[in-house]
């Protein structure tokens, strides 16, 4: 169990529905990327997800569905989308989701291509390996989140990518996590903990409007 502030869970938390509520929204997050087709609206591609969770069981949403398509990629999580973007034939988008099962918190996110574009499929795919080398340093090195979204920074620009500064990761927990009052990941001045925070990852082409996400829960 736990023992800082930050670190606090509700007497339900159990790290096994952790990894099983992650591993659902994993599959959900699959279900609505097989629904993505050109033409589509980000409305509309939310409302194909709705199927999704209703056919997944869906307990309820703990944060709004988030699918950004072209150049809404380098929006930031509150950030308001231009309503008029639609999927393209060689486009990028992210899907970005938060779902509550078995009373546990699921927070994933990914990025995907239509077509054939170099560029974009290396972005989408830059932010996973980015996200996989940042979570190896915390595994291997132990460190703080801060110290994990400085390596972040460093790595980003090593690569080619511009790393979304205003993403820091987040808690996770039994649900609602809130209620901890835990902060960002990227203020944490300890190595957090397995199964209870979240790493974001978000970059941007250099110079292009569009950008790559990726999340998933750091454990062990």
């Amino acid at each position: 169990m736990t023992t800082t502030p930050r670190e606090a869970v509700g007497q339900a938390y159990d790290p096994a529905l952790m990894l099983r509520a992650r591993e659902r929204s994993w599959a959900v997050l699959q279900g609505i990327r097989e629904r993505m087709r050109p033409g589509l609206s980000e409305d509309e591609a939310r409302a194909e997800a709705a199927a999704v969770f209703e056919a997944h069981g869906l307990e309820r949403l703990w944060h709004p569905v988030l699918i950004r398509i072209g150049a809404n990629t380098t929006l930031a999580f509150r950030e308001r989308s231009n309503p008029d973007v639609r999927l393209g034939e060689d486009d990028i988008y992210f899907i970005d989701l938060g779902l509550v099962f078995h009373g546990h918190e699921g927070d994933v996110g990914d990025t995907f291509t239509t077509g054939a574009d170099p560029m974009k499929r290396a972005c989408a795919e830059a932010a996973r390996t980015l996200f996989g080398d940042v979570a190896a340093a915390w595994r291997e090195r132990g460190l703080s989140g801060a110290a994990l979204y400085a390596f972040a920074t460093e790595r980003a620009q090593a690569m080619g990518w511009r790393l979304n500064q205003d993403i820091k990761g987040h808690r996770v927990s039994d649900f609602p996590h809130a209620v901890h009052k835990a902060g960002d990941l990227g203020t944490l001045e300890q190595a957090p903990s397995s199964g209870l925070w979240i790493l974001e990852i978000q970059i941007a082409h250099p110079s292009e409007p569009y950008g790559a996400f990726y999340e998933d829960l750091l454990v062990e």
